[in-house]
């Protein structure tokens, strides 16, 4: 047996023992023979070191390949160099296209395609867990449709608060929230951007309340908070909500009400809970009272509506713009850290600051140089400038490295 790290692995190699992640989860068995999906669905776990059954070493008693009973096609074998030179060149016969193909080479950065590296999130996507999440997610979209409908358009009192929690729960089976947060950071872009926000900060909320070590109680309400916490720009004319353009004075004060239209529209709902109203009404405001509707400040907002507001925060800078890339982990960790440590309640913050980076630990990244490196350590002081190593063996500090920042998780 050895061990090999995720860059050197090879479709065909043998699993010499079962893979699982840091959390006990069986990602594949022993005697498992790795394909590429399988070794993107490993990168997606994270999994740095692979054992592998040790391959045996030629002699000149034992053949190289052994016999097969079946007959291959001639186009499908390489030649070794030496019978090459032999073989006699068919001049009629023209030279072969080259097939298209996803070839896995030996990088530290994971696949590459015509010498192009593919993103993590395309890696990512080619995983079962991904396909699947795409499924269950589409569904809880179509349920968040259809209960935000029955509300808005026809007055629904009654909603079947567990059923939406079951569904949200499902989402999370037989994921940490890190991989949450991954999946969702390589979500497609969808239509209906009211309600797949809604469910990703659903999801955010839920995922930090896990971190922070709520009660299921607690996790539950948190996650109804982010799910409803929007219904409100339901109300708002599409043509107002969807603009690209610079909003009017008017426009900009009709997106600002949303808060006290959804809080109005929810309060008509049987046995609400009053934290998820609150949510509703305060996910805008800022611990340091800039906020808005009310301008409330530090305790005077509910702490369900201070997670809810870190996880809308977040959700709205990882998500695509018409005029911006979506921002990778540690732009959101550095952006928080130079601006949100005074807008938001600091137990939130810190929570989600730490336990963001220390997730990313190992992660190979990109930085704004172009480089590409490894998170080797993380500076307690400033968690979006961690030490990196390179592939030779240089290693940085960019807490002390002025203008170099990490761009993109690879």
């Amino acid at each position: 047996m050895q061990k090999l790290p995720l860059r050197n692995l090879n479709a065909g190699m043998t699993l010499a023992d079962d893979i699982t992640t840091r959390h006990g989860q069986v990602v594949a068995r022993k005697g498992t023979v790795l394909t590429d999906p399988l070794i993107a669905r490993l990168s997606f776990y994270r999994i740095d070191l692979v054992p592998v059954e040790q391959e045996e070493t030629p002699d000149e008693h034992k053949p190289l390949v052994a016999p097969l009973a079946v007959d291959l096609p001639t186009e499908s074998i390489t030649p070794l160099p030496q019978e090459e030179a032999r073989r006699p060149k068919a001049a009629s016969t023209p030279p072969p296209k080259p097939e298209v193909t996803l070839k896995k080479e030996k990088n530290p950065d994971g696949f590459r395609t015509n010498n192009k590296t593919i993103p993590y999130s395309q890696k990512l996507r080619s995983t079962p867990e991904y396909q699947k999440f795409q499924l269950d997610y589409s569904r809880n979209i179509a349920l968040m449709r259809s209960v935000f409908e029955s509300i808005v358009k026809k007055g629904e009192t009654t909603v079947d608060f567990e059923r939406i929690l079951n569904e949200v729960r499902s989402l999370f089976a037989s994921k940490t929230t890190l991989d949450l947060f991954d999946i969702l950071h390589t979500m497609t872009a969808l239509d209906d951007a009211v309600y797949v926000h809604s469910l990703n900060v659903a999801l955010i909320s839920r995922g930090i309340g896990k971190w922070m070590k709520l009660d299921k109680d607690k996790l539950d309400v948190l996650t109804l908070a982010g799910y409803f916490h929007d219904i409100g720009k339901i109300v708002i004319p599409p043509e107002v909500l969807n603009k690209t353009g610079k909003l009017t004075d008017e426009e900009f004060q009709m997106i600002r009400k949303h808060p006290l239209e959804g809080r109005k529209l929810l309060k008509q709902i049987n046995g609400i809970d009053g934290r998820i109203l609150a949510a509703t009404l305060q996910h805008h405001e800022r611990f340091d009272g800039s906020g808005y509707p009310r301008g409330l400040a530090g305790d005077e907002i509910d702490t369900t509506a201070a997670i809810v507001a870190v996880a809308d925060v977040y959700d709205a800078m990882t998500a695509s713009r018409a005029y911006r890339a979506p921002k990778c982990a540690f732009q959101v960790i550095s952006d928080f850290e130079d601006d949100g440590l005074q807008k938001y309640d600091p137990k939130v913050i810190m929570t989600f600051i730490k336990r963001m980076a220390d997730a990313y630990q190992n992660a190979r990244v990109i930085l704004s140089d172009g480089s590409r490196c490894k998170v080797i350590y993380l500076n307690p002081q400033r968690m979006s400038k961690p030490m990196v190593e390179f592939d030779d063996g240089k290693i940085l500090d960019l807490s002390t490295s002025s203008g170099i920042s990490i761009t993109s998780i690879i």
